[in-house]
């Protein structure tokens, strides 16, 4: 006691009294134990269904605030904060707590190692992410929550999924893989339809409605002045009007004009192939950061010295962490005084004055980036290409589209049966990417 007092005086290296029993006695979780790693096939498919839960939740949550009126810059810079902090939290909980494993240093040990090549790939894989993601928020307006995910993870694992087979060195049981690869692809086309469909129905609704809005000629809206006034005091829950109480019914043609005038992102009017341009966009780049995260932790390209070790994945994760931070708080600055898509200009000091919904945001930051760590865990053990199945993620997202923002209903029987089509394709995709599951030796 009286050494960690002398400590606290600074009369004593601190370092003295950390390997001193006082401290040992009140972190006992390090002795004794190894540097936490994924190491079978169970314990892998265990934390991708978590991944898998959190990937699909979190854009639900993002897609919610566009729908009450925030701004996407306001979200996403909380969104980032928050992402950040999980790789982080990583890091320093399972990256560091326990003693280092074989060619498998703590997180603080190899910050200092000449590991740049993979620091340099991990950052890479950071920078798609975030301009993906940045993309995919925008995109959910124009498309719909489920179609954008279905898309873009499709994407994902066409491209994605084949360059991490070959990067594992062909780990993963390539008959099953690229039966679920097919799969996919498949996913992506039915997407396609199911979206074309749903906007055709609602069109329809929109030139058979009684109220006194009219389809423009290009397909958007023109409204009547004594429906909504856009000046009127707007109600922060819910994001409608004072003077408009009553809430539509969702699926209705009322419904879609009432979502439109409250949304930050306005789609009304916009070309169908503007919002599917902008989901192929960010599924390109969803397709390139796994591999990146593969190559920054297994160095298939043989980057690194003689007897450096491999980048730890939770050293990794913190790097690429790092990137997407940067670049997701840039844009978005950027965006606050040149904003795109028909949103609001805004600025810095409107964004740390904005409160309404922030709590959410952050939520959907620590979502993502838990998920993302968890997926790169799982993959590191069972293979990059195998843990591109927690791709399902429009799953989970297709569910919170339909019990949260009611997409698809009162939609055509035609459209429901596409919708049908395309899950069950997705769940049999899934099926057979978890079922090549392979086996990474750390030794």
């Amino acid at each position: 006691m009286d050494h960690a007092l002398a400590c606290a005086a600074s009369l004593v290296p601190c370092q003295e009294v950390g390997e001193g029993p006082l401290l040992n006695a009140l972190f006992p979780i390090k002795q004794g134990l190894k540097m936490f790693i994924i190491e079978d096939k169970g314990g892998a498919i265990a934390i991708m269904c978590a991944s898998l839960l959190f990937l699909g939740t979190w854009p639900a949550v993002l897609t919610l605030l566009e729908r009450r009126g925030r701004l996407p810059q306001h979200t996403y810079l909380d969104y980032s904060i928050t992402n950040l902090i999980a790789a982080v939290l990583i890091a320093l909980t399972f990256g560091q707590l326990g003693e280092p494993k074989h060619n498998m240093p703590n997180f603080f040990t190899q910050l200092s190692q000449d590991n740049l090549p993979s620091v340099l790939f991990a950052m890479a894989g950071g920078v798609v992410l975030s301009i993906g993601n940045l993309s995919t928020q925008y995109a959910w307006a124009y498309v719909g929550l489920s179609v954008t995910e279905v898309i873009s993870s499709s994407m994902v694992v066409v491209i994605g999924t084949t360059l991490n087979y070959f990067l594992d060195d062909r780990i993963n049981r390539a008959e099953i893989l690229f039966t679920g690869v097919a799969c996919f692809l498949v996913a992506v086309i039915l997407g396609s339809l199911v979206h074309a469909s749903n906007a055709a129905d609602n069109e329809k609704k929109l030139s058979e409605s009684t109220n006194s809005y009219k389809l423009g000629k290009d397909g958007g809206t023109e409204t009547g002045k004594q429906v909504i006034d856009k000046d009127a005091p707007k109600d922060m829950e819910n994001g409608a009007s004072a003077d408009y109480a009553t809430k539509a019914e969702a699926g209705t043609a009322e419904y879609l004009i009432e979502l439109e005038e409250r949304r930050s992102i306005k789609v009304f009017g916009s070309s169908t192939y503007i919002g599917l341009g902008i989901v192929f966009f960010s599924g390109i780049c969803f397709s390139l950061f796994s591999p990146a995260i593969n190559l920054a932790t297994n160095d298939q390209w043989h980057t690194l010295k003689d007897g450096v070790p491999h980048l730890v994945v939770y050293t990794a994760f913190f790097y690429f962490s790092i990137s997407c931070f940067v670049v997701g708080i840039g844009l978005n600055i950027l965006f606050l005084y040149h904003p795109r898509a028909g949103v609001p200009k805004s600025s810095f000091k409107a964004y740390l004055n904005d409160w309404e919904g922030r709590q959410w945001a952050l939520l959907a930051g620590f979502l993502c980036g838990f998920g993302n760590g968890f997926q790169f865990m799982g993959g590191q053990a069972a293979g990059y290409a195998a843990a591109d199945a927690v791709q399902a993620l429009p799953l989970v997202s297709t569910f919170w589209g339909i019990l949260l923002f009611g997409e698809y209903r009162k939609s055509s029987k035609k459209t429901y049966t596409l919708l049908a089509f395309m899950l069950l394709m997705f769940i049999a995709a899934v099926a057979t990417l978890m079922a090549s599951s392979g086996h990474r030796s750390t030794k």
